[in-house]
């Protein structure tokens, strides 16, 4: 029978495929680029707009320290690739920052990298996706109103695509991608050579004198000190990202680590390109940017409601003569595009961390399960999940984001350099081949270079973004951090209380066994469970009923002596028409009298496949069961009995071959629709 949840599963994510399989979603570096650089390669998409922000507050006189800023954010890109370039190739086998710092500075340190960059991967996608909405709203102000919506509809595709599977989202985003990238390219090239041949672009706010709200004569000093901190440090949100090909290694194909660097390189180079393209643009169209629109001096309507273009729509309309050709809808489009699925880095980074942390007891084992298209699909849906959330609470707004941003990236980036320094220092006491010293001892200065620049960069974050919002993804990093702490008990106490030292003592008989087989009223499913409990042969069984009607009490007993059923009937007064307690207690009895047996309690229960039939049925056995499973020595056994309705449900039969996952529901109960007790 067709079954609309499973099919509509099937359009969204695919066909199941099987475990072996997996080898066919291994990246090649065409593939690797988009799906786990599209981040970094887009913050050049708003990067400079930052630094704009930030300076603009001074009005235009603060401008002429742009180009220093963002030569201090190429050097520091350089580093940080350089720098990752070493882990991709020490640490192969993935984890990244994670594995780098809990390998060389202990599970603590590591855990702090977790989750600062779980948080991170939170905030790329929130951020990138927001970013995208206000590209599009920039091409199309009429969207406005539905920024909010627009930005959960978009994380639900991106979740949606990525559980097809990592191979899948590689040629859906690389596109996209590769458009963006040369369509910056020649938005570039076009603008310095209109700039060369006398006719530099002219941004649309060139016009507009920016109202300062702090007096240039207030800024001098520690006070414009602070204001170049600020502008660097929300110029490093081009940085975000990074780091996602280190945690990614094992997707990419063989050589891994020389294909993982290899793209590291080829990202680094076309991210700095880009980024200095767009600055050195936005200084020579004059492109005024601010965060708030009523700071431009004779803007024109009204500027408490109206929202300024992005740098990159200002720069594209002053290139390509307006915002009405088709360069520029070409431009808006791509850059939208590819902010969105900029978001796919951390769709990739985040499941592939929960997944290795799961792995080490710090997160539930779930997050380690793979989904039907071989994607970590319980990661992926609850990243979309909290950051649909997010948006929501942030009405998808960019600037307030963008404050929780860029915070935890730095403290993964300054361990994990910290991290490397320790390695390559065991390394340098046991190796005595020249060559291989030679390449540590370099590697050792690029990550030591690499540690101070971080730690400095993490430092100015930290005071100039923490007033301003840091300070909650700062709390939500501590409080990921203990919450992985106290999963990492709760399994090392479980593990201790489970294993099994003297096999011999642990696995002693009980004396006897006692059946005990609940019973409402005779019928098929009290059949079946009293053929199967007989099928045990326990030591004794009888039937236990609870009298909770005298006329429905009097009519089994009646029918038990009708049917000459061979098996004892036990009935259970009940004055205050309980069954559960009565039942419970008798249970407790048999175990008291007797400590060293077991009893064996069966219940019969019977499944059905439509929703509305849950409501129609008594519940009383499930929580007859749920008491009993918490008396020690009692073994609670349910034996079903199929309703016709149950045809309806998706058989495990009608499943994939293989399909069927680590981590799904015990015996797999939902595959053939909902189980009630019969009580």
């Amino acid at each position: 029978m067709f079954n609309v949840p499973s099919a509509l599963k099937r359009l969204v994510i695919g066909q199941a495929m099987r475990s072996e399989e997996l080898g066919e979603t291994l990246l090649p570096k065409r593939l690797a680029l988009p799906i786990f650089a599209s981040d970094p390669l887009s913050s050049v998409a708003y990067a400079t707009e930052e630094i704009l922000l930030v300076l603009t507050v001074g009005g235009t006189a603060f401008l002429y320290l742009t180009p220093w800023i963002a030569a201090g954010v190429v050097a520091l890109m350089a580093v940080v690739v350089m720098s990752y370039r070493q882990v991709v190739h020490a640490y192969p086998s993935g984890g990244g920052s994670y594995e780098v710092v809990t390998s060389n500075l202990g599970p603590n340190a590591g855990l702090v990298v977790a989750a600062s960059l779980l948080v991170d991967y939170v905030m790329t996608v929130a951020v990138s996706v927001a970013s995208g909405v206000d590209n599009i709203i920039s091409a199309f102000p009429g969207l406005g109103s539905y920024r909010v919506l627009m930005a959960v509809l978009f994380v639900a595709i991106l979740a949606a695509v990525n559980l097809r599977g990592v191979r899948e989202s590689g040629k859906a985003f690389a596109a996209p991608t590769y458009l963006f990238i040369g369509g910056i390219m020649l938005m570039v090239i076009t603008g310095l050579l209109k700039a060369a041949f006398g006719h530099p672009p002219v941004a649309s706010s060139a016009q507009y004198a920016i109202i300062p709200v702090d007096h240039k004569d207030t800024l001098a000093g520690l006070g414009l000190l602070m204001l170049g901190l600020r502008a660097f440090a929300s110029g490093c949100t081009a940085l975000t990202g990074v780091e996602a090909i280190s945690n990614g290694v094992p997707a990419f194909r063989s050589p891994k680590s020389k294909n993982a660097a290899t793209t590291m390189a080829v990202m680094g180079i076309t991210a700095v390109v880009m980024f200095i393209g767009i600055t050195w643009l936005a200084l020579i169209a004059k492109v005024h940017k601010t965060t708030d629109t009523c700071q431009l001096l004779n803007y024109p309507g009204d500027c408490h409601t109206a929202s300024q273009p992005t740098v990159i729509a200002q720069l594209a309309a002053s290139i390509f003569g307006g915002d009405h050709s088709f360069l520029f809808y070409f431009i808006q489009a791509v850059t939208a595009l590819v902010l969105i699925l900029a978001a796919n880095t951390a769709f990739n980074g985040f499941p592939l961390l929960a997944s290795i942390l799961a792995q080490h007891r710090y997160l539930p084992r779930q997050m380690h399960t793979r989904g039907d298209r071989l994607a970590f699909s319980n990661g992926i849906i609850a990243l979309a999940a909290v950051n649909m959330l997010l948006l929501w609470a942030y009405k998808a707004d960019v600037t307030n984001l963008i404050h929780l941003y860029i915070l935890g990236v730095f403290t993964s980036f300054t361990l994990s350099q910290i991290g490397m320094v320790r390695h390559w220092n065991e390394l340098l006491t046991t190796e005595t081949d020249p060559k291989i010293r030679g390449g540590a001892l370099r590697s050792r200065v690029i990550n030591s270079f690499g540690a101070v620049v971080t730690a400095l960069v993490l430092v100015i974050v930290m005071i100039t973004k923490f007033t301003e919002g840091a300070w909650l993804a700062v709390v939500a990093a501590v409080l990921l951090f203990g919450m992985m702490r106290g999963i990492r008990r709760h399994y090392d106490s479980v593990s201790d209380e489970l294993s099994v030292d003297d096999p011999h003592a642990e696995s002693v008989r009980p004396s006897k066994v006692h059946g005990i087989v609940l019973v409402s009223k005779i019928h098929k499913p009290t059949l079946r469970a009293l053929g199967y409990a007989q099928a045990f042969r326990p030591d004794t069984l009888e039937a236990l009923s609870v009298a909770v009607e005298k006329d429905a009490t009097d009519e089994l007993r009646e029918r038990w002596a009708e049917f000459d059923i061979q098996v004892p009937l036990k009935v259970l007064d009940s004055p205050y028409r309980e069954i559960t307690k009565p039942v419970v207690a008798y249970v407790r009895s048999v175990r008291r009298d007797s400590p060293r047996d077991a009893v064996a309690v069966f219940i019969p229960e019977y499944v059905v496949g439509r929703w509305w039939e849950h409501l129609l049925h008594n519940q009383s056995a499930l929580w007859l069961k749920s008491r009993l499973l918490f008396t020690p020595g009692v073994m609670v056994i349910s034996v079903p009995w199929q309703l016709s309705s149950s045809s309806r449900a998706d058989h495990p039969a009608r499943r994939a071959p293989g399909s069927v996952r680590r981590g799904e529901p015990a015996a797999n109960k939902d595959v053939a629709g909902s189980v009630h007790k019969v009580g």
